[in-house]
């Protein structure tokens, strides 16, 4: 359990230091991360927050989600695109390790493990105070006897947390996946395909300042961050790719919020005008290749991609975004229109609208061809001519301009 009421308390004194009221922010971030965002009170925990900010951006973060925002914090998305080159990142914090492949500023991978400097905590005597069940299983693996209240020793931390390094090497490709490495995924995240070769890799989270920096103490902060630090270095994660400084490291999830955009839709626009206004709405954006995928009419390939997102989001709808064709065929747009409309239709709640934005002209011609499918069963907003990417939230006002245009608020992650 997460303590909600202490939580909310170091914040309001954060802001009286600053000199600042709540009423004084006018937007912000509260995403709750990594082992936190497992507590059973993590929805409890973001009420009691949301409201040091009007509109702030509020969210439990999956094991998938969190990679791709620690992965853009670090700077790996920004080197993949100024280089043109497929990144690793690994966020190793204290629960489990998030990973996430760019390749130019793409998601091509990204997965979870149960592999972290808080798996096992031990005091200044090498007595284990604590052991995960993911640790456990490693130790089996390695006829190292391990439990609370007992003594190990420095070589058998350090082979441990050597068959940490090499797991997380088998979720790069570097070694062959073993049985062991799938006892150790972490539940609900996405099964690591690496289908490109790795150009460059850096790490962040609190363990990376343990691989980046030289720290003398072996157990500075009770656990095995630094032993894991100290492997990872020396393993085939370091020699095998070009290893990049991240900007961030134990700050790369978030470290600046929810900054405005205002937008107004094209003209060419189809919605129902009952499901005005919505807030915070997070967007799942479709790169061209799963685009591709949907104007070739993959309805289990969308319909999977939105379950997953809902679930790491824990949201009940989304923003549907994609480029979009330039003067579309209507037989392609038909393809299209029901593609969406049956993956948004089995995947959303029933009382759920169908939210769709793109960035070409199109959305008149497929929001009717959507309107015809769906019927009266759900509203649905179609709009164009809105730039958005993954991360992003947004507000639909209520349509102006005699219904004309719809204006719209995105409100994008600042990530540094």
């Amino acid at each position: 359990m997460i303590d909600g009421d202490k939580i909310r308390e170091i914040v309001k004194n954060e802001f009286n230091l600053a000199g600042f009221s709540p009423a004084d922010t006018d937007t912000g971030a509260v995403i709750i991360t990594g082992e936190s965002a497992r507590k059973e009170n993590a929805a409890l925990v973001l009420e009691k927050l949301s409201d040091f900010a009007g509109d702030f951006v509020v969210s439990t973060a999956g094991p998938d989600l969190e990679s791709i925002i620690a992965g853009k914090g670090s700077g790996a998305w920004q080197y993949s695109i100024e280089n043109a080159c497929t990144v690793a990142n690994l966020d190793i914090g204290g629960g489990t390790t998030n990973i996430v492949l760019f390749d130019n500023g793409d998601v091509i991978a990204k997965g979870c493990l149960d592999i972290g400097g808080r798996q096992i905590k031990v005091d200044q005597d090498y007595v284990v105070r604590y052991v995960s069940d993911s640790a456990k299983k490693i130790a089996d693996s390695l006829n190292i006897d391990i439990a609370a209240d007992i003594k190990i020793t420095k070589q058998n931390l350090s082979n441990i947390c050597d068959s940490m390094a090499d797991l997380l090497g088998q979720a790069l490709g570097i070694f062959p996946k073993t049985p062991l490495f799938d006892a150790v995924v972490t539940s609900g995240s996405t099964q690591m395909k690496v289908s490109k070769p790795i150009k460059a890799i850096s790490f962040s989270g609190g363990v990376a300042d343990c691989i980046y920096k030289t720290v003398y103490d072996d157990i500075p902060y009770g656990d095995i961050g630094v032993f894991l630090g100290r492997s990872i270095k020396n393993s085939a994660l370091f020699s095998n790719f070009r290893n990049i400084i991240p900007s961030e490291t134990i700050r790369a999830t978030v470290v600046g919020a929810g900054t405005y955009t205002t937008s107004v839709s094209g003209s060419t626009i189809t919605y129902t005008n009952r499901v005005f206004p919505l807030k915070n709405v997070p967007v799942l954006f479709l790169d061209g290749r799963d685009e591709q995928r949907c104007f070739q009419g993959d309805v289990a390939f969308l319909l999977e991609k939105i379950k997953w997102f809902l679930t790491q989001n824990s949201v009940s709808k989304c923003v549907l975004a994609f480029r979009g064709a330039s003067n579309p065929s209507y037989k392609s747009l038909i393809t299209l229109a029901e593609c969406l409309t049956k993956s948004l239709d089995a995947s959303l709640k029933s009382d759920e609208p169908i939210l769709i934005v793109v960035e070409s002209d199109m959305a008149k011609a497929l929001g009717q061809i959507i309107k015809r499918l769906i019927g009266d069963k759900r509203s649905i907003v179609v709009l164009d001519k809105i730039k958005v990417s993954n991360n992003d939230y947004i507000d639909f006002g209520k349509p102006l301009m005699d219904g004309f245009v719809i204006p719209v608020v995105v409100k994008t992650l600042i990530f540094g």
